[in-house]
């Protein structure tokens, strides 16, 4: 039995967020126990099921109720609180991000992207100025390959008038190391893109906090 002082709830009112591990955060968001377990017990669970607080930005509600004690509605608070925090590092919507360099781009994509079960692809449509117009999701795969088409990228782009592009899909994996199909797709999108006049500027690929940039490796021109 925890002393009541040193309950995760309490311990918040005493000591403040910063104080508290992943594992009384996450109490404090699933809220109460459940079949003789604390909110810490079954907290401390789904850290080691899930290998830890980023393994969580993984999971399905479904993944998450082959808990004992995890039902629908807990599954959806831990889910809820995962894409709040998600939603914090994004920048606001009237701001213009500009995104000159393969790291700023990384900035701004992996908080929206990175940390997925399966695989997603997508374009960022630029401006002159490397300032994003918007960003459109092309397909979701599976846990280890996406399903990508050039000419799904440039009519994007040319719908939207925007002269320049960057591409970029995650590994679940984890493991940001490009694949030949990924080298394959992107000298076939430099291509597309000189005859259509549009620049691809980087093809991104994410993986947690890490990325491999085309153009950092000198197979895309800046």
């Amino acid at each position: 039995m925890i002393p009541e002082h040193d309950r995760p709830r309490e311990k918040l009112d005493r000591v403040g967020l910063g104080a508290l591990g992943d594992n009384e955060l996450l109490a404090i968001v699933l809220g109460a126990g459940a079949a003789g377990r604390s909110a810490l017990d079954l907290a401390n669970e789904l850290l080691a099921r899930f290998h830890g607080v980023r393994g969580l930005t993984r999971v399905s509600a479904t993944e998450l109720q082959g808990v004992t004690g995890i039902g629908p509605v807990r599954a959806a608070q831990v889910l809820a609180s995962v894409e709040l925090g998600r939603r914090s590092l994004l920048p606001g919507e009237a701001e213009r991000v500009s995104c000159t360099t393969p790291h700023e781009l990384a900035g701004y994509l992996i908080p929206r992207f990175s940390a997925r079960a399966v695989e997603h692809f997508g374009v960022v449509l630029l401006d002159l100025r490397h300032r994003v117009i918007r960003t459109v999701l092309l397909s979701i795969g599976t846990a280890d390959a996406s399903f990508a088409h050039p000419r799904d990228v440039f009519r994007e782009a040319t719908a939207s008038g925007a002269p320049l592009v960057a591409v970029f899909h995650n590994h679940p994996s984890g493991d940001p190391r490009p694949s030949e199909a990924d080298q394959d797709l992107t000298r076939r999108l430099v291509m597309a893109g000189d005859l259509l006049g549009i620049q691809v500027v980087d093809h991104l690929i994410l993986a947690d906090a890490h990325y491999y940039s085309f153009r950092q490796a000198g197979a895309i021109r800046g």
